[in-house]
């Protein structure tokens, strides 16, 4: 412009308004730089007060700003007391706390707003104190995809070529996002593919609530071979506990500062809201929970079970009402401890669904443990973690089952009952209301209040079967007479059992009541018909007629058709004299409705119509049992208990058979009888003898059980003493000189038993019971 030539009005406004923005860029930049002492003045008090590294203090700082949902700088300014005026000292100048520190420090670290920003800090803080030379900020994205949210030192063609790492890529942040431990230089999964092609790395989580949200990857220049005489390759560098501390430091400051920026570098996750959750899990159609993480000092330590759908049900019968809200440790402590808890954290820390997987888990509750086989999945919904689980009974078809299991209770008029006496919880099976007369909808009787609901005349009994099984606390059994509300009474056997936990204290009661008033009908009718042949001429006559007909209806002389399980059989049953048909040997051959078949052989010390009672008995508790799926070991410690409160306390021995022709196996238990014997092709085997003791000798008895296959073809056979027995030589030697002297069996059963009687070498005139079963 010269001399004495005045600018044009367009061109004064220009400068003008530069001159205005550059007073506005100063006055900014001016701002800034007080802010920035500020934060870095606070970073400082916050190093010396709590003992911490610099980086450290930074992330607190940020992290606490985060969660007062304020600015960094207004945070700063509290901490240091200068909120509401400039700080004291000038722009620029570091603060005093900080510069007599080791470490070199980034100016207002914690403030740093953008994620580009954060990546060249952290560059800057390891390249001089460690030797770095790059630094890549890695974000989870939905669907596992990992994005290059921010770098520092990496040129831009290879920022480009790794912007986006697709789920399943194993480089070293996919696997520490994952879940993989975090990853230093030297260690061998620290060479995957990944940005900086063979350079030493460090890759490091970046957590926030409990969260794995991305990682923090730190690269050294790699070692090159020397081209020649020279000097050796640096090696990879070793990081020490002070060096690994401040890395930890930045990885959690870059943690905080990603969850508030990670919004623009991802989609943003669909949130459910409080009112919403219920109709996201109805319309689910397998049984589901929403489970809300509990975070204590960054990590997640529980989660709270925020709701259930209708499909859920509790293992241990608890209402739903009742577990929403709850702990999940509290809830099913024993199946957490069993790997669904580290399941659910690795789900809501990696955001990687579960989506499905087999796990073995243990429900418990007191002395009260159920262990099912679950298939589990998994996955993260808004920040909260949604689980499903389908027990193998309930993917099977649980309606089915259940089905099935009531049928076989109807019929065996049996049903079960558990009782917990701390909580007041009781369940009873199908069946149980029916039993004692009652409305479906009325609430379970305790079995404390079971006495109210029977003849008077019974109170003793039952007064001394609760104290048996909740002082002794040992099993015990009584036949009651329930009375219904038309004035009839059904006679019911209870047996119950006591469940004690690790101490041997008493936690609850289950048991089984069985309707036995055919069988006491049967019992009148034969008590009654001795009462009136006791006076008769005709006793003896008469009692051999009743004698048979008990044993055509208690022994049947052919066995039912077990063509659905894939078997034949045969029976034989030879008394002990002619006169008094009915002794104490009898035999049981029942389908029951899973297909398996139960057999049963036993004897009853003495004979005659008092032995065939004890007989009756036995035999109708043992058919009532098996409907239970109890083992034979187990049918047998029960039969003990009966055996033990029969009138005059019968003893007796009897061999207990389950055959489960699906997989063609036997299992098999004893107390104190022959073994069974095994006929096939290369001969004949007698069966080991399991440990066990007379029904009716010992309170405390314990069965053993074993178990063997049943080849197709093979015939098993089972038998009382009356067939072998001999005064002259061992049981034993009779077995083998007669199923070595019958030969094999053929395709008729029924001639072979036939001819096992004929060659029988016994001379002890007992009773005789055969079975013979031959897998097809």
């Amino acid at each position: 412009m010269t001399a004495g030539h005045e600018p044009s009005d367009t061109t004064a406004r220009a400068l003008a308004e530069t001159v205005r923005r550059l007073q506005s860029t100063a006055a900014r930049v001016q701002a800034d730089a007080r802010a920035r002492a500020v934060v870095d003045l606070a970073t400082g008090i916050l190093a010396e007060r709590l003992g911490l590294l610099p980086a450290e203090a930074a992330a607190r700082l940020a992290r606490l700003a985060r969660e007062a949902a304020v600015p960094v700088a207004a945070l700063a300014a509290d901490i240091a007391g200068m909120s509401g005026q400039p700080p004291g000292q000038p722009p620029g100048q570091a603060p005093g706390l900080l510069a007599g520190t080791a470490e070199p420090v980034t100016p207002a670290l914690a403030a740093i707003a953008d994620l580009q920003g954060v990546a060249e800090a952290v560059l800057e803080q390891t390249a001089d104190a460690l030797g770095a030379h790059a630094v890549a900020l890695w974000l989870r994205l939905p669907g596992g995809v990992l994005a290059l949210a921010a770098h520092a030192g990496l040129s831009a063609a290879e920022a480009d070529a790794w912007s986006r790492v697709p789920p399943g890529v194993p480089t070293p942040a996919q696997r520490v996002v994952v879940g993989g431990a975090e990853l230093w230089p030297g260690d061998p999964e620290a060479a995957g593919p990944s940005v900086g092609a063979g350079s030493a790395r460090a890759v490091l989580p970046l957590i926030d609530a409990g969260r794995r949200r991305g990682a923090l990857e730190v690269l050294w220049p790699a070692p090159a071979p020397a081209p020649g005489p020279g000097p050796a390759p640096a090696p990879a560098p070793v990081l020490g506990g002070p060096q690994r501390r401040r890395l930890h430091a930045l990885a959690d400051l870059c943690a905080t500062l990603l969850a508030d920026a990670d919004a623009d570098a991802a989609p943003t996750p669909v949130p459910v809201p409080p009112g919403d959750d219920t109709a996201l899990l109805e319309g689910l159609p397998t049984p589901a929970l929403l489970l809300e993480p509990v975070v204590r000092r960054g990590e997640v330590a529980d989660f709270t079970l925020l709701r259930t759908n209708a499909h859920f049900r509790d293992p241990l019968g608890r209402p739903r009402d009742t577990l929403e809200g709850t702990s999940l440790l509290e809830v099913y402590p024993a199946a957490c401890a069993g790997g669904l808890f580290e399941r659910l954290i690795r789900v809501h820390e990696t955001g990687v669904p579960l989506p499905g997987e087999r796990v073995r888990l243990v429900f418990q509750q007191g002395g009260l443990a159920l262990p099912a086989t679950v298939l589990l999945a998994a996955a993260p919904v808004g920040g909260r973690v949604l689980v499903g689980w389908q027990t193998e009974t309930a993917r099977a078809g649980e309606a089915e089952q259940s089905a099935l299991l009531r049928q076989a209770q109807r019929l065996a008029r049996v049903a079960g009952f558990e009782e917990c006496p701390a909580d007041g919880r009781i369940r009873w099976s199908d069946g149980l209301h029916e039993i004692y007369g009652l409305p479906p909808d009325t609430d379970p009787v305790p079995l404390a209040q079971l006495a109210r609901h029977a003849h008077p005349d019974d109170e003793p009994a039952i007064r001394r079967l609760l104290d048996t099984v909740q002082r002794r606390h040992r099993t015990a059994s009584a036949v009651v007479r329930l009375a219904h509300q038309d004035g009839t009474h059904r006679y019911t056997r209870v047996i119950a059992e006591p469940l004690l936990d690790d101490h041997g204290r008493l936690t609850g009661v289950r048991g089984a009541f069985h309707d036995v008033s055919a069988q006491h009908r049967t019992e009148v009718a034969l008590g009654a018909t001795r009462a009136r042949l006791a006076d008769s001429e005709q006793e003896t006559a008469d009692s051999e007629r009743l004698a048979l007909r008990l044993q055509q209806a208690l022994l049947p002389a052919a066995p039912p058709p077990l063509g659905p399980a894939g078997l034949r059989a045969a029976v034989r049953y030879r008394p002990a004299a002619q006169h008094d048909r009915v002794g104490g040997d009898w035999y049981d051959v029942l389908l029951l409705p899973d297909k398996r078949v139960l057999l049963t052989v036993g004897d009853v010390a003495g004979h005659g119509v008092g032995a065939a009672t004890g007989m009756v008995a036995l035999r109708h508790a043992l058919r009532g049992l098996a409907v239970t799926g109890a083992g034979p070991a187990r049918m047998l410690e029960w039969a003990n208990t009966v055996a033990l409160r029969e009138p005059g306390q019968i003893t007796a021995t009897a061999v207990c058979v389950l055959i489960d022709p699906a997989v063609g196996e036997l299992r098999w238990a004893r107390a104190g009888h022959l073994p069974p014997i095994l006929v096939g092709a290369d001969g004949a085997q007698v069966l080991p003898l399991p440990h066990g003791v007379l029904l009716g000798a010992l309170d405390d008895a314990r069965y053993e059980e074993h178990t063997a296959h049943l080849p197709p073809g093979d015939v098993l056979v089972l038998y009382t003493d009356g067939l072998v027995e001999r005064r002259d030589r061992p049981v034993e030697e009779s077995v083998d000189q007669l199923i070595r002297a019958a030969g094999a069996p053929g395709p008729d059963l029924e001639r072979y038993l036939d001819r096992l009687l004929e060659l029988s070498p016994a001379d002890t005139d007992d009773d005789t019971c055969l079975i013979a079963v031959q897998s097809r």
